[in-house]
């Protein structure tokens, strides 16, 4: 009896100290996928924009004559003013906890997640009000016309800072305020031009009313991307993360637009932009991994798979140059007395060397482990990997090495392959790696333009071409590819043939014994259909590429 609460406390402690590593495990996960700091930046950038286009849409609605009746709750300016109070109460909760992080203060983390959801609720409705209020908006436009010519001769200093406000800034009032035929390419149009001028808060101001006020434009799928064109512009972190969100949700409202491999590839490119050196955090390398991996798998006969796998092989370095640093410390720690057995840097080698076989590094690799195996007092698996090392890499730096160790091993050492490295590559120069390590960059290939908009303020896009056509990919684009394959057999139904037949006469039918294995099909009825040769479900096209 006197010993059950000294058990029951035992029994709470360990229960506690057992908990607290899965909860410390998972705040450390979330932490290490995006950052409090980057989650705050896209908070803000989305509030900010839902507020400058909720502000440019009532303009119009407040200058409407009410007759002094006081509107009513399901009045239009009532309802857009209200998510405007939403998004700045919000957007204050924002910037307060941007500040306590300024300030290194303490705040709960999890208030961002609750944020986050608001935040995307509160942009679902402002799409649905303002898609709701564009026949409102339509009506009054002569109102507003002559409200925004007004307070345009207001304009002083500070008239370009602010687009969407009071007095001169109210550049783009009439456009976003009001409704009209032939009003959405006209916003494309300036959406456009601001984007060339790096003002990319403005450019997407300008899309989302296309977006939201024309459900049946045109020009509506491709301001969606031109938006995510702009966060892959801006070039920030924060603005990376929400280019990608912009392109996944492009690719998930329209799969099957002939740019859905360039979307594919740009989604691949935002994760290699925000990719560091090996040493530093490794996820964005992964991730990247993971999108090149799925363009060739849903874009087998893409025109961009050269591209696709030049980068792959690039991220694929960079995830083996990871690998190896921490196989490297398991190496180091055994040799100062800080592990007991190299079992940790045997797995790493291992794994390194099977999903990687193209590592600029891998002779390293593979005389490494062949010691550890010679530590551990393996030398048949010690041989496997020194002679390896000899016949695919003779030219390298470790292949004298292994040759000492295969002789003392007493194994025999093998002659080159034909297809061995002939030149081993090598690695930055003194001064580019301190270059390297003091900017935390590694070499990649990435163009920095977007799917649709060049970084070039002269033109020469595609975004280009879309207006000259109307809102549409010009006829002579390239649609590869298609996300289907051919069947395994055709499937197709077998033509049926008209022959003339005399009503009188009799129909012969003669009787053949089955023939073991598959049924066979009218190509060649001596073999079974499944050696037959099949056609694929939708032929590419015979010509042209993308330009």
């Amino acid at each position: 009896m006197r010993f059950r609460r000294v058990v029951m406390f035992t029994l709470c402690a360990g229960l506690a100290l057992g908990a607290l590593p899965v909860r410390s495990v998972t705040v450390a996960a979330r932490q290490q996928s995006v950052a409090p700091q980057q989650r705050i930046e896209v908070m803000r950038s989305k509030l900010e924009t839902l507020r400058r286009t909720l502000n440019a849409a009532t303009a119009g609605l407040n200058a409407k004559d009410t007759g002094g009746k006081k509107p009513s709750a399901d009045d239009p300016a009532v309802r857009l003013g209200g998510l405007d109070k939403e998004a700045s109460k919000l957007l204050g909760e924002v910037n307060d906890i941007r500040g306590k992080q300024e300030r290194s203060e303490r705040y709960d983390v999890g208030a961002l997640d609750k944020l986050e959801a608001a935040v995307t609720d509160l942009d679902n409705r402002v799409q649905a009000a303002m898609r709701e209020t564009a026949g409102v908006r339509r009506d009054a436009p002569a109102a507003q016309t002559k409200t925004s010519t007004a307070t345009k001769k207001k304009g002083g200093f500070f008239s370009w800072i602010f687009p969407f406000g009071g007095g001169g800034k109210d550049k783009y009032a009439d456009e976003v305020s009001t409704v009209a035929p032939g009003r959405d390419r006209q916003l494309f149009e300036d959406a456009t031009h601001e984007a060339r001028k790096d003002n990319f808060e403005e450019s997407r101001a300008l899309y989302s009313v296309i977006i939201n006020t024309y459900p049946d434009s045109p020009f509506l799928p491709l301001a969606k991307l031109a938006i995510a064109d702009t966060f892959y512009l801006e070039g920030t972190t924060s603005a990376l993360i929400q280019a990608g969100q912009a392109y996944q949700d492009w690719v998930t409202f329209f799969p099957t637009h002939p740019l859905s491999d360039d979307v594919c590839l740009k989604q691949a490119e935002v994760e290699m932009r925000r990719m560091g050196l090996a040493d530093r955090d490794i996820s964005p390398a992964r991730k990247a991994e993971q999108r090149l991996k799925v363009c060739i798998q849903d874009f087998p006969k893409s025109s961009l798979r050269p591209e696709i796998e030049v980068r792959l092989r690039e991220v694929q370095e960079n995830e083996a140059d990871h690998d190896k640093d921490v196989g490297d410390q398991y190496f180091n720690k055994y040799y100062t007395h800080h592990a007991q057995n190299l079992k940790g840097a045997q797995s790493r080698y291992r794994e390194l060397l099977e999903k990687y076989p193209h590592y600029s590094r891998r002779a390293e690799v593979l005389y490494r482990i062949g010691i550890t195996y010679v530590e551990e007092e393996e030398p048949d698996e010690a041989t496997k990997y020194f002679q390896e090392l000899v016949r695919m890499h003779p030219n390298s730096d470790y292949a004298d090495k292994a040759k000492e160790k295969l002789a003392a091993i007493g194994a025999q050492v093998p002659d080159p392959a034909p297809d061995a490295v002939q030149e081993e590559p090598t690695g930055p120069g003194l001064m580019k790696g301190i270059m390297q390590q003091i900017a935390g960059t590694v070499p990649k290939t990435v163009n920095n333009d977007g799917v649709i908009i060049s970084r070039s303020s002269k033109g020469g896009d595609i975004i280009e071409d879309v207006i000259k056509n109307g809102g549409t990919l010009p006829d002579n684009y390239n649609t590869l590819p298609v996300k289907r394959t051919g069947p395994a057999r055709d499937v197709r139904p077998l033509p049926t043939a008209t022959t003339k037949t005399d009503a009188g006469a009799k129909k012969e039918v003669t009787l053949e014994p089955t023939r073991p294995g598959a049924p066979s099909t009218p190509a060649d009825p001596s073999k079974p259909a499944a050696t037959q040769p099949t056609t694929p479900a939708t032929p590419p096209p015979g010509n042209g590429v993308k330009p």
